[in-house]
């Protein structure tokens, strides 16, 4: 495994983000254990700044999403933002959130998230922006925001592109948290499995991808994406055209030819 060195924040002092390499996954720790690794703006910064270097890494595949400690990420860093009670600077603060949230989705590159443990307001928007997520039985999932008089309306945006309308109201508006089996009915996480057994299932989930084609994982998250937003013909004509210019590559070209002849399909490089 090759460690580097933990991304240097002004704001938070060292450390506040771990990356590690291996095996074509690059995993990403939130390393503010004493403050539950909410999001401080200079925790945001480092893990804009090392999705933004993994965005033309070669080596790095698959991205996984971690954190230190108890909780997974308790949301914004209430400390922070009350100690600057500026609307200029909340407002640079939520919109550099919407972007590390963006750039998690138009990644080139699957993100994972692995939770163990509590993921509360944007906490639950960075599990629900990532394109898939794994978490320990013992993981819950809120935004308790209305709690505190501050609802959670970035948040919101992304739970409610992962889940159903009544059941993102009901958390909203309630506070109220869901165990991680509910966030598996609900669409939030993909699965939850004993806390010993998380490791392993998020090595298995990145395995996997990592057997697939790059370019054509590349192509199909950008493609998923783009066709949320648009109106059903829409979508279906774009599809289309990804499809089209899919077929032309060589992935497709070895992958088609290798289940015709059923042998094991031999990806070609770059």
């Amino acid at each position: 495994m090759a460690a580097r060195s933990a991304t240097q924040s002004t704001l938070d002092g060292p450390e506040v983000l771990l990356r590690a390499d291996a095996d074509g996954i690059a995993t990403l720790t939130m390393n503010r254990p004493r403050a539950r690794n909410s999001l401080s703006s200079g925790l945001i910064e480092a893990m804009s700044d090392q999705l933004a270097a993994i965005a033309v890494d070669d080596a790095a595949r698959v991205v996984v999403i971690a954190a230190s400690g108890p909780a997974f990420c308790a949301g914004h860093d209430m400390k922070q933002m009350r100690a600057d009670p500026d609307l200029h600077g909340y407002e640079s603060l939520f919109a550099a959130s919407s972007r590390l949230m963006l750039a998690i989705m138009r990644l080139p590159k699957p993100v994972i998230a692995k939770v163990a443990g509590t993921a509360s307001a944007a906490g639950a928007q960075l599990v629900a922006s990532c394109d898939l997520a794994v978490a320990s039985n013992e993981s819950l999932f809120a935004t308790p925001g209305v709690d505190i008089g501050l609802f959670c309306s970035t948040p919101m945006v992304a739970l409610s592109r992962n889940m159903a309308r009544k059941q993102t109201m009901e958390m909203l508006l309630t506070g109220a948290p869901i165990d991680a089996q509910s966030a598996v009915a609900m669409g939030l996480i993909n699965k939850a499995v004993p806390a010993e057994a998380l490791d392993e299932a998020v090595a298995e989930l990145a395995a996997t991808i990592l057997a697939k084609p790059a370019r054509v994982v590349a192509l199909g998250k950008l493609a998923y994406y783009r066709q949320l937003e648009m109106g059903i013909s829409d979508a279906y004509a774009y599809a289309g055209r990804v499809m089209a210019s899919n077929m032309m590559m060589a992935d497709a070209t070895e992958g088609i030819d290798a289940f015709l002849e059923k042998r094991p399909p031999n990806w070609p490089e770059g």
